[in-house]
């Protein structure tokens, strides 16, 4: 086909390899994270009074905290 430009003929095939580092390395840096913010969310907890309600701050962490592990989660299973 005259309208494909050169070397773009073919379906491009992507390294299996080569995706699976990188999916390897992104799963390491989400860990990572994961682990920091259980962390800051620790702290946030211990710093609140043990009779009052916990802060709308504490809430919107754990639940990054949850979008994060279905993350990895999903990277992990492939």
């Amino acid at each position: 086909d005259p309208n494909i430009p050169p070397g773009l003929d073919e379906p491009s095939t992507l390294d299996p390899k080569a995706i699976e580092q990188a999916n390897q390395k992104k799963l390491r840096a989400d860990v990572a994270k994961l682990l920091d913010m259980a962390s800051e969310l620790k702290q946030e907890v211990e710093k609140t009074d043990a009779t009052s309600t916990l802060p709308l701050s504490v809430v919107k962490k754990a639940q990054q905290i949850e979008k994060l592990a279905k993350q990895i989660k999903d990277l992990a299973k492939g």
